[in-house]
């Protein structure tokens, strides 16, 4: 059975949109039929997503990808909160229609590559930029982060209060003649992806989130990019650990080499 948008269900789950609605004269049909038009297209947007997540998990400094389309009501919930900003860029007359929201709403097709340690970002950057046409980069970072590495390759960066940590990639793809597809890639640590579950969990869950809970998440983010620190510090520490072994063995291995020769000469 297909999906329809009901405009009254849709106001009781998502309360604050109904005055977005009244301020900005924003036509209830339009949606209906964004929404209509967006879930004909669902089964196509998610072959793409599966296609663009298995590109990545080929990549072997890729711990895991996830890929998901947006959910039809958080689009519309979306489009309606985003109306204010869009009327600021281009104009008082601006609405959203079916002829522009998809190249308006950049996470229609959303895909997030985890990796375990901070240097592979470079790594997962390379192979993004030389594989898709990247029409946007933006280094998402908490305050004090060394931003030295994004400022080197001209990326964005954005500081966010509530400490969330990701790079965001727009990637431009023609899978049609008939569309284009933005798809928005994320990549993390697997350390920022926990703190980012969590986060994203919790202001989904409030729609104004309690002093206390932002509290104690800044609390957890610190504790999170401490942990992140100290792994890639494990791991810069075993690489030059069993480099020194391959050394010392490679050295006892030649000195066994050279007693035997002396061993042939007696």
């Amino acid at each position: 059975m297909k999906k329809s948008f009901n405009i009254d269900k849709f106001v009781l789950k998502y309360p604050h949109v109904e005055q977005i609605i009244k301020d900005n004269n924003i036509d209830v049909e339009v949606l209906k039929d964004i929404y209509n038009d967006f879930v004909d297209y669902e089964v196509s947007y998610e072959n793409q997503a599966d296609f663009i997540a298995n590109i990545l998990r080929s990549q072997p400094m890729v711990h895991s990808v996830k890929s998901r389309i947006k959910e039809p009501n958080r689009l519309i919930e979306k489009i309606i909160r985003k109306t204010e900003d869009r009327k600021l860029k281009y104009g008082n007359n601006f609405q959203f229609a079916l002829d522009n929201y998809k190249n308006e709403i950049n996470d229609l097709i959303g895909i997030r590559v985890i990796h375990i340690f901070k240097d592979q970002w470079q790594d997962i950057h390379e192979f993004i930029t030389k594989t898709w046409k990247v029409i946007e980069v933006t280094a998402n970072v908490r305050e004090g982060d060394n931003t030295k590495k994004f400022e080197e390759l001209n990326i964005e960066v954005r500081s966010r209060i509530s400490g969330y940590r990701s790079v965001h990639y727009l990637v431009e793809l023609n899978f049609t003649h008939e569309y284009t597809t933005i798809a928005e890639i994320q990549v993390r640590t697997i350390f920022e992806e926990g703190y980012g579950e969590i986060d994203h969990l919790l202001r989904y869950s409030h729609y104004q989130i309690p002093e206390i809970l932002a509290s104690n998440l800044l609390l957890f983010n610190r504790i999170v990019g401490s942990a992140d620190e100290m792994a890639s510090l494990i791991n810069d520490l075993s690489k030059e650990w069993f480099s020194k072994e391959e050394e010392l063995l490679k050295i006892i291995e030649e000195q066994k080499e050279e007693i035997e020769k002396l061993k042939s000469l007696e």
